[in-house]
């Protein structure tokens, strides 16, 4: 009887773990409306409040230390109506004093979608598989989705974003070059991930991405070969969190894949600088580079309350976020016709 039950509760749920479940279109469809959100957020006022997540709670697992992640979906659904829940992922014991199965069916008792910033991807996957409401991979250590999907919407809003856009990522094949990965086998463009032996990035991602055919994906060690002709330079810390006691090893292996101004020098003259936050200036990027006109590394965090604002929006209230789609197809036929 129960697992009847748990299917009629799942069906039809949407969770936002990484790019597999979206396809181009979908993805397009997501930055239209995050321009569309961003618009709406400078229009707001007390007369005319946009509230499609109105007195829906949302709980926020934080495994994880966080600033961008935190502020950047808890302001968003406050902004959209809505109510979070934070929940420190110590304190409630995921796996530990409470089993993940437990951890989504409690929760989903209780509130209309959980967001997670968790160490093991398996986890993440365990709360979906038994969650009956809306589940977003706010980090693990396999992926970062919901910073790739800011990323890539940076470029999208700047005019930057096509098939031959060449974005480099220079240093370690960690979660967030994953996400980059993975974005690339479902958007055309050209990704380029430059890092040293031994620091590739997960190999089961990197073999579907390739797999689907859609985007020439590159993985090299020689950071100025990849950086030549670059549309886009983007980097990371060389150390995780997790990854403390590797530090000084980190430090000493990647200090070739620093980006600078040399290494931006051989990029096109209209190159673009990106890095996901926190930064370590002197390390992965320098301060010159980092706080330079060509850095667009403010925008892409800003980015991140519009994009998320936008994904909630779509797996809480698709009703509201059809809408608008329908709107502005019918908006573009007419312009096309006028033209």
């Amino acid at each position: 009887m129960e697992k009847k039950v748990l299917k009629q509760a799942h069906a039809g749920k949407r969770d936002f773990l990484g790019f597999s479940r979206l396809d181009a279109a979908k993805i397009i469809e997501l930055f239209d409306y995050s321009l569309h959100i961003k618009k709406k957020r400078k229009e707001r006022s007390d007369d005319n409040p946009f509230l499609p997540l109105k007195d829906r709670t949302v709980a926020m697992i934080f495994n994880k230390p966080s600033l961008r992640t935190r502020v950047s979906f808890e302001l968003g659904i406050h902004e959209l109506g809505g109510y979070t829940i934070n929940l420190e992922g110590k304190s409630i014991g995921v796996g530990s004093r409470e089993s993940v199965e437990d951890i989504a069916r409690l929760l989903s008792r209780y509130n209309d979608a959980i967001v997670a910033r968790l160490h093991e991807h398996s986890v993440i996957e365990g709360i979906a598989a038994n969650a009956s409401i809306p589940v977003i991979n706010a980090l693990t250590d396999l992926s970062h989705p919901c910073q790739v999907l800011a990323d890539a919407f940076t470029l999208y809003e700047k005019g930057l974003w096509h098939e031959g856009v060449k974005v480099v990522f220079v240093g370690d094949g960690n979660n967030v070059a994953n996400s980059w990965i993975e974005l690339a086998g479902i958007l055309p463009f050209h990704f380029v991930l430059a890092c040293p032996e031994g620091y590739m990035p997960d190999s089961g991602l990197l073999e579907t991405a390739r797999a689907a055919g859609i985007s020439r994906i590159e993985i090299v060690h020689d950071p100025e070969e990849a950086a030549t002709g670059a549309d886009v330079l983007y980097t990371d810390v060389w150390t995780s969190m997790g990854q403390e006691e590797e530090r000084n090893e980190r430090l000493r292996i990647f200090a070739p894949y620093q980006i600078n101004s040399r290494l931006l020098g051989l990029a096109k003259s209209s190159a673009v600088v990106m890095h996901c936050m926190p930064a370590h200036r002197g390390e992965e990027i320098t301060a010159e580079v980092m706080d330079g006109p060509q850095s667009v590394v403010l925008d892409e965090a800003e980015n991140r309350l519009h994009v998320q604002k936008a994904l909630l929006v779509k797996l809480l209230n698709h009703e509201e976020y059809r809408k608008f789609h329908l709107t502005h197809r019918l908006l573009n036929a007419a312009k096309k016709i006028k033209a």
